[in-house]
C-alpha cells in the first residue's frame, strides 16, 4: 500500500512537470496568440523593436506580399520569413468562414489567394498546414476595387466603347488588357461575371451575389491583350446590365471562385443586352427607367439623413474631414468628370448616412459654384448605395463600389445616357443644395509648438511630455500629441520642443497614430500599433484630422463639426465661439490668454496624459525611456519662454525681412530660437495655410436653388447671397412678377414668384381678375349699405337708451 502511494504520488508529480512544461513552452511561443504578451517574450506588433518576441513569432504571426488586393479577390500573395513542406496542405481562411486553396512553391514559399470579400478594410485570416488547424494569423487589406492602381486591374480599354456598346454607331471588337505577370498561367480563360442584389429591400433576406455568366472565350495565351467581337448572348443572360470581366488560369473550371485572377472595374454591360436593346437602345433604355422609377417609389426615402454639400468649392475641398475627393471627378487630375458634364471637381461624403447607408456626392463649376440637378445633367447626386461602402459592409446597399453601381450608376445609364429621361432620374436623386450645411472649426498644432484653438486662441506650449490635445467625452473622441525637444543641426538640444506624435481613437474604433519617421519630412502611420505600409495603397481616412510633415516638424490641423460644440477640452481648446475659456484646464481652472509664458506653460503641464490613459505606441527603448517610464509632462525641461534680437545677431537681419504680418512672433520665436530660417519659413506657411482654411470655412448664406418659370427661362444659377438670377418669358409671354431677384443675408429672396403668361392666359386672367373685382365691389357696396342700416338702427335706439336715462334721471 505504501508503495503504491509512493508510485501514485511520483506519477503525479511528472504529471505536474510535465504540465508545468508544456505550460512554459507554450507560454514563449506565438501559436494562436498573435497580438498577446506571455510573461517572458511577446507576440504584440511592437515586439520586434523591442527585441522581445518569441522564437517562433515571425512563423506564426505572418506577414504577406502584397498586403493588399481588390475585394473582387483573386491576388495571389506570399507569406514571407516562413518555408514549408511541399506536401503540406496549405489553406487559409479569412474571417473564420472563407477558406481559399494555397499552395507551396519551389522555394518552399507558401501562398494564397484571396477571396471574394463584400467588404473592404483590414481582414484577418489564419493559415493551416492540414486544413484542421489555423494556428498561423495574419491581416488582409481587401481594397475598393476602383481604388487599385491601374496595374493591379484588368483595363478595359476604351470604356465608353464597352459600356455604349450597340447604341447608336457603337460596335466593332473590344479590347482589354492586363499585367500578365499577376497570373500564374501560360494561358487563361475569359468570363463575364454579372452583379445583382436579391431579396426584399432593406429586409435580413437581402443579398449581394456575383454570378458566372459564361466564357467570352477559353485557353487564349495570357498575353496580357485580347479581343473579341461580342455575340448577342441568351435570353436569360441578357438579363444582367452590371457586371466585370475576368481573367484567370485556362486549367481552373469556368466559374470557379476564388481563384488566382485579374478583374475589370465594374461596368454597363451593354454588349451583354439583348436584340432589343441593339434595336432601339433608347425605347429599351425609357422601359428600363420607368420600372426603376416605380420601383424606387417603393423604397424607403433617404434624402432627409444624408449631410448638405458644401456651398462652395473652397469650403468642400477644406472641409476634409466630412468630404473627400471623387476618384471619378479630380481638378488635381484634369477634370474629367464622365458622368457630370460642367463640373471640375466632385466630392463625396466620406461617412454613409445612418440609417440606409446612403452617399451624397457634391460637384462645382470652375467659377467654384455647386452645380445643381435643376439646372444640369452634370448637378450634385445622393446616392442610395455610397460608393465606398459603409460599415458593416457584406450586405446592399453597403457593398463598396458595386451597390452604388446597382441604384445609381445603371439606372443613370437607363435614363440619361442609354435615353434622354433624366427627369425620371433626377426627381428620385435631387442635388440637396447647402442651406443646412454648416462648415466645421479648425484648430492647429504647428512650429515649436504653437497652438491655435477652435475659437481662435493662439499661444505657445513648449512642453515636453504627452498631452491631451482634445477630448469629447459626448463623441467618445480623444486626440493626444507627443512633444519632444528640438536639436539643431549640430547634434545640440534647442530649449524648444516640437509636435512628434499623434494618436487618436474615436467611439471605440482602432487606434490611429501618427508620427514623424527617421526620414525627413515624412510620416508613418500605425494602426492598432502596427506600422502601416504606404507601398501599395497611398489612402487612408483619418477621420477630420490631417498631420503634415515639413521642415523636420509635423503640423496637425483638426477640423469639428458643429455637432462638437459645447462639447471639447483640452489643449485645442473649448469650441464655443467664447475665446475667454479656451485656456481651462482640465480641474476648470481658467488662463487668461494674455497669461505670462510661465503661466501658460503651467497650464499646458496639467493636461499631461497617464500611461492608464495614453493611446501611444513605445515600441523603442528611446520611447520607452523617455515616455512610459518617465514622467508624462518632463518637470526637468524648461524651454526658453522667449528669444532676445541682438542688433549684432547675422540672422536678426534676415528674420526681421521674412517675418511679417500678424503672425510675426511665432516666426521670429521658431527662427531665432532653432537659429533656422527655413524653420520659421515652414511655421509661416503653415500659419498662412490655416488662416486659408479658416477663411475657407466661413459661413455662407444659401437661398436654395430657384426654379425658372413655366414658358421661360432664367439667367444664373449662383444661389448664395448676394447672387441675382434674371427671369425672361420665350415668344408670346410676359413676364408677370419681378424680373430679378436677389438673394438676401437672412437666405430669402426678394420679391415674390415669377410667372410667365401667354397673351390669351393673360387676357382670361385680367378678364377673371376684372370679374372678380367687379364681383367684389359689389359685395362692398352691399356690405356698406347694411353697415349705413345697422348704424341708422343702432342710432336710433342709442337715441331711445339716452332718452330714457334722462327720462329715468329726471324722476323725482
Amino acid at each position: 500500500m505504501l508503495r503504491f502511494s509512493k508510485i501514485g504520488r511520483l506519477r503525479s508529480f511528472v504529471a505536474v512537470i510535465l504540465i508545468q512544461l508544456f505550460s512554459e513552452t507554450t507560454a514563449r511561443s506565438c501559436e494562436g496568440r498573435c497580438g498577446e504578451r506571455a510573461t517572458s517574450c511577446s507576440c504584440q506588433p511592437t515586439c520586434e523593436a523591442l527585441l522581445e518576441c518569441c522564437e517562433d513569432f515571425k512563423q506564426f504571426c505572418v506577414e504577406i506580399s502584397p498586403h493588399s488586393g481588390s475585394l473582387l479577390g483573386g491576388t495571389d500573395f506570399r507569406i514571407v520569413d516562413v518555408l514549408f513542406d511541399r506536401k503540406v496542405n496549405l489553406t487559409c481562411r479569412f474571417k473564420s468562414e472563407t477558406v481559399t486553396q494555397g499552395y507551396v512553391d519551389t522555394d518552399g514559399v507558401g501562398h494564397c489567394v484571396s477571396p471574394m470579400l463584400f467588404e473592404s478594410g483590414w481582414v484577418p485570416f489564419d493559415v493551416s498546414t492540414d486544413g484542421v488547424s489555423y494556428s498561423r494569423s495574419g491581416r488582409w487589406l481587401s481594397v475598393h476595387h476602383s481604388k487599385l492602381a491601374e496595374a493591379a486591374r484588368l483595363t478595359l480599354v476604351n470604356e465608353t466603347q464597352w459600356q455604349y456598346y450597340g447604341t447608336q454607331d457603337v460596335g466593332g471588337a473590344l479590347e482589354m488588357a492586363w499585367d500578365a505577370s499577376l497570373i500564374n498561367a501560360q494561358r487563361v480563360n475569359v468570363e463575364l461575371w454579372g452583379y445583382n442584389e436579391t431579396g426584399e429591400p432593406y429586409s435580413e433576406r437581402w443579398r449581394a451575389e456575383w454570378t458566372y455568366l459564361y466564357s467570352v472565350s477559353r485557353d487564349v495565351p495570357n498575353s496580357g491583350r485580347f479581343r473579341f467581337v461580342p455575340q448577342l448572348p441568351s435570353a436569360p443572360l441578357s438579363a444582367w446590365d452590371v457586371g466585370s470581366v475576368r481573367v484567370g488560369p485556362s486549367t481552373e473550371p469556368d466559374g470557379a471562385r476564388n481563384v488566382n485572377a485579374l478583374w475589370s472595374d465594374g461596368h454597363a454591360l451593354a454588349y451583354n443586352l439583348d436584340e432589343v436593346f441593339r434595336r432601339d437602345p433608347a425605347a429599351w433604355a425609357l422601359g428600363r427607367c420607368l420600372q426603376w422609377d416605380q420601383e424606387e417609389k417603393h423604397l424607403p426615402r433617404f434624402l432627409s439623413e444624408i449631410t448638405d454639400c458644401p456651398c462652395t468649392l473652397a469650403q468642400a475641398r477644406a472641409d476634409t474631414g466630412r468630404f473627400h475627393t471623387d476618384y471619378g471627378c479630380d481638378i488635381e487630375k484634369g477634370s474629367v468628370c464622365t458622368y457630370h458634364p460642367g463640373a471640375v471637381h466632385c466630392v463625396r461624403a466620406i461617412q454613409a448616412s445612418p440609417e440606409y447607408g446612403a452617399g451624397q456626392q457634391c460637384c462645382y463649376d470652375h467659377t467654384g459654384a455647386q452645380v445643381l440637378t435643376g439646372d444640369s445633367i452634370g448637378g450634385s447626386t445622393p446616392d442610395r448605395g455610397h460608393d465606398w461602402g459603409s460599415p458593416p459592409y457584406i450586405k446592399p446597399p453597403r457593398v463598396p463600389g458595386f451597390s452604388h453601381w446597382k441604384y445609381d450608376v445603371i439606372t443613370f445609364y437607363y435614363c440619361c445616357l442609354w435615353s434622354d429621361n433624366c427627369h425620371y432620374y433626377f426627381s428620385h436623386r435631387p442635388s440637396s443644395g447647402c442651406r443646412a450645411y454648416q462648415p466645421p472649426k479648425s484648430a492647429s498644432v504647428l512650429g515649436d509648438p504653437h497652438f491655435i484653438t477652435f475659437d481662435g486662441v493662439t499661444y505657445t506650449f513648449n512642453g515636453k511630455g504627452e498631452y491631451v490635445l482634445l477630448h469629447s467625452s459626448n463623441h467618445e473622441l480623444t486626440v493626444q500629441g507627443r512633444t519632444e525637444p528640438m536639436k539643431s543641426g549640430n547634434g545640440s538640444v534647442i530649449m524648444a520642443t516640437r509636435l512628434s506624435s499623434v494618436a487618436m481613437r474615436e467611439n471605440g474604433s482602432d487606434v490611429i497614430e501618427v508620427r514623424l519617421s527617421d526620414w525627413p519630412d515624412h510620416l508613418q502611420v500605425l494602426l492598432n500599433q502596427k506600422v502601416l505600409s504606404f507601398s501599395e495603397q497611398s489612402w487612408i481616412d483619418l477621420k477630420g484630422v490631417e498631420a503634415r510633415a515639413r521642415g523636420g516638424v509635423m503640423t496637425l490641423t483638426v477640423l469639428l463639426p458643429h455637432a462638437f460644440k459645447h462639447h471639447t477640452q483640452g489643449l485645442l481648446g473649448t469650441m464655443n465661439d467664447d475665446p475667454d475659456d479656451d485656456l481651462t484646464s482640465s480641474d476648470g481652472e481658467l488662463t487668461a490668454a494674455n497669461s505670462t509664458a510661465q503661466d501658460i506653460f503651467a497650464y499646458g503641464a496639467q493636461w499631461a496624459i497617464t500611461n492608464e490613459t495614453s493611446l501611444f505606441t513605445y515600441d523603442s527603448e528611446f520611447l520607452l525611456n523617455e515616455y512610459f517610464f518617465a514622467p508624462k509632462h518632463d518637470p526637468t525641461f524648461t524651454p526658453n519662454f522667449s528669444v532676445s534680437e541682438d542688433p549684432s545677431d547675422p540672422l536678426l537681419q534676415p528674420t526681421l525681412k521674412m517675418c511679417a504680418g500678424v503672425w510675426v512672433a511665432f516666426c521670429k520665436y521658431d527662427t531665432l530660437s532653432t537659429r533656422s530660417l527655413e524653420m520659421g519659413n515652414n511655421t509661416l506657411l503653415s500659419l498662412r495655410n490655416h488662416a486659408n482654411t479658416v477663411r475657407d470655412l466661413q459661413p455662407v448664406m444659401s437661398c436654395g436653388w430657384l426654379q425658372p418659370p413655366s414658358h421661360g427661362q432664367k439667367e444664373g444659377t449662383l444661389y448664395l447671397e448676394g447672387a441675382t438670377v434674371s427671369f425672361s418669358c420665350n415668344p408670346g409671354y410676359h413676364l408677370y412678377g419681378p424680373q430679378q431677384r436677389t438673394c438676401h443675408s437672412d437666405g430669402q429672396w426678394s420679391g415674390s414668384e415669377t410667372y410667365c403668361l401667354s397673351d390669351d392666359s393673360l387676357g382670361i386672367v385680367l378678364g377673371t381678375v376684372g370679374a372678380v373685382l367687379a364681383m367684389v365691389a359689389m359685395v362692398v357696396a352691399i356690405v356698406v349699405y347694411n353697415k349705413k342700416q345697422k348704424r341708422e338702427k343702432m342710432k336710433e335706439s342709442e337715441d331711445r337708451n339716452t332718452a330714457s336715462v334722462q327720462l329715468n334721471v329726471a324722476i323725482p
